[in-house]
């Protein structure tokens, strides 16, 4: 397995934050933050799912790259 790539880790940090201020919202019963925290939750998650996929096609075209030598 290979190092995340910058997108994986603002993905991870943006959820990260987000269900942090989502339980803050929900602490203080403040219904924008914790509606805000979820969605930077989501923004954090699909962020961290192009990350990966681009890790993967890296990954495949370097195997097709060596094979083809």
């Amino acid at each position: 397995m290979r190092l995340l790539n910058n997108a994986e880790i603002k993905g991870k940090l943006k959820r990260a934050k987000g269900a942090v201020k989502e339980n803050i919202g929900r602490v203080t019963r403040n219904r924008g933050m914790e509606k805000a925290g979820a969605a930077d939750r989501r923004k954090g998650s699909i962020q961290e799912t192009v990350g990966k996929a681009r890790r993967k096609v890296g990954d495949v075209m370097k195997d097709l790259g060596k094979a083809i030598r």
